[in-house]
């Protein structure tokens, strides 16, 4: 169960290579297009590439000659005859994004999370039904998630405004005995589903929720499918994200023996294969160079789930499936929360010996091993304001996906708040508002318990710390954290009064009996205090140790 073994496994179907298929007669082409602010400037890039004439040079690489473009992936292989581009019909609102996982949802608080600029608040009522609203109070727009539960109504904190299940007020504590609610006084509802162990919602208050968009993961239906999945919330895009997880090729290197499956010596070409484009997504097979065949198959379905599943069979016919499933929801302007679910129908024997919270904080040191390339390259995107096909130089043989991805966007960005895509981009209408009194569970637990078990350290919540991003969101490590600080505590006075007794006591028996205690207990308190550094402490490289 090894975090990115669905990255490195590989086996059999057969090698074959198609040239990809072209995009599906379902996209329209736009010519209006034109309009596109950046239009001219990617036309002319374009048309240079076409010439080959005279190679550009941008901060000292040579790119756009004959030789680059068998490396490279072919800037214009989706655009049309006439170089125009296709866009398809796309509303982000109108998706379902996945918000939480069901057994780390708190019964009895409320969570307020975002989807791209839209704050939401997310509950259950007195009858343990899922409840979701916007997060802002008609009153005078306080934050709801900031609020109470009573008697599985939400109150607002702000003046004690009540709300039932449907978004409807039904209790102003300053408005007259005989005086009427106003009708006006509900909150925005969205609807939510409980599906296959995830919490989704839907996000456009317009059009009715659309039950086949919903996702369906079959593996993780199949009988004897285990999974270990993990949440957690990263300070960068989600677009970014996105092309880091479906970036097979950067894990040797990047992760190097962060556990038993991931080497850098193993870092090599890698073959693709593209199978499906449609407006939704893409899909397709992908393995090593020096692999005779392809087994791991990615999909990348709208708005943003990606996954990488594997089917085995063993020595006895047995067929096996392993999956590993992202789950991205856009919260803000360089900001997302990630759903990750690795699972199998055969589990490894070792796994067994492991808790889960292992499986957990190791995924923790995955992305904090990734953290500050994407960092960077999200401040860069942001900063440069051109489409990624003027930054990146996506190689046919490890880029594949990210080079789809971004196309991806280029159809449907324009139904996005913002998007970063190969040919086009639209920045955010507006800067990002910087909170700095988050609200509701997530600000009770940061503001409660420690960021690293020091004494006296209050953690503020800050999403370069592991505690923040993945402990006040993961009721099993909040246990975990909790319950080996209270063990270490009392290790701490069984080896004071241990320490006391021996130096009291005048038989030598038992001053060695006394000190022996003394050292277990502070044995135990060590191990205690390593176990809260693993689910509390970021990863630091060797080389960035001071």
């Amino acid at each position: 169960m090894a975090l990115l073994r669905p990255f490195i496994s590989f086996s059999p179907p057969p090698l074959s290579f198609s040239p990809p298929k072209p995009p599906p007669s379902s996209l329209l082409s736009l010519p209006q297009l034109q309009f596109n602010p950046h239009h001219k400037l990617t036309q002319s890039w374009r048309d240079s590439i076409r010439r080959c004439a005279v190679a550009e040079i941008r901060d000292g690489v040579t790119i756009g000659g004959g030789d680059d473009q068998e490396v490279l992936v072919d800037p214009t292989s989706q655009e049309g005859p006439g170089g125009e581009r296709h866009m398809a019909k796309y509303d982000w609102r109108e998706e379902w994004y996945p918000l939480y996982l069901t057994k780390d949802l708190t019964e009895d608080a409320l969570l307020g999370l975002t989807v791209f600029d839209k704050q939401i608040v997310l509950y259950r009522d007195a009858d343990a039904l899922l409840r979701c609203y916007e997060d802002r109070c008609p009153h005078r727009l306080a934050k709801l998630s900031e609020g109470q539960l009573v008697d599985g109504r939400l109150e607002c904190l702000y003046h004690g405004w009540q709300f039932d299940g449907e978004g409807k007020c039904v209790k102003i504590p300053q408005l007259p005995a005989d005086a009427k609610i106003p009708r006006s006084a509900c909150v925005r509802t969205y609807e939510v589903k409980d599906s296959q162990g995830v919490i989704w919602v839907w996000m456009s208050q317009s059009t009715p929720p659309n039950p086949d968009k919903l996702p369906w993961f079959e593996n993780f239906a199949r009988p004897g499918f285990q999974d270990v999945s993990t949440i957690h919330e990263l300070p960068y895009d989600h677009s970014i994200l996105l092309e880091n997880l479906m970036d097979p090729a950067h894990v040797p290197i990047s992760h190097n023996r962060t556990d038993w499956s991931a080497k850098r010596e193993d870092a090599q070409p890698l073959h693709f294969k593209v199978t499906e484009r449609t407006d939704r997504g893409f899909a397709g097979w992908w393995g090593r160079e020096n692999e005779e065949s392809l087994l791991n198959f990615l999909r990348f379905d709208a708005p943003c789930v990606l996954q990488n599943n594997k089917e085995v069979v063993d020595k006895n016919g047995e067929k096996h499936y392993t999956s590993g499933l992202f789950l991205c929801r856009p919260s803000g302007q360089g900001k997302s929360m990630l759903i990750v679910r690795f699972g199998s129908t055969k589990r490894s024997p070792v796994a067994k010996f492991f808790p889960e919270w292992y499986f957990h904080q190791n995924a923790g040191t995955v992305f904090e091993q990734d953290m500050g390339f994407l960092s960077s390259q999200n401040e860069i995107l942001m900063k440069e304001r051109v489409p990624t096909k003027q930054l990146y130089l996506n190689l046919r043989s490890s880029d594949t996906w990210v080079a789809e991805y971004r196309r991806w966007m280029d159809k449907v960005g324009h139904g996005m708040p913002y998007h970063f895509g190969h040919s086009t981009i639209s920045l955010p209408e507006q800067p990002a508002v910087v909170e700095h009194a988050p609200a509701g569970l997530i600000a009770s637990l940061s503001a409660s318990s420690p960021a690293k078990g020091g004494i006296g350290t209050m953690h503020a919540p800050n999403p370069a710390n592991r505690y923040f991003r993945h402990v006040v969101h993961c009721k099993g490590c909040r246990s975990v954290v909790k319950a080996f600080q209270a063990w270490k505590n009392a290790f701490f006075s069984l080896a004071l009064a241990s320490t006391a007794l021996a130096i009291l006591v005048t038989g030598r028996q038992w001053k060695a009996l006394l000190v022996v205690g003394a050292a277990l207990s502070l044995a135990g308190m060590y191990a205690c205090s390593t176990v809260v550094a693993m689910n509390t402490t970021n990863f630091v490289r060797i080389h960035r140790r001071l």
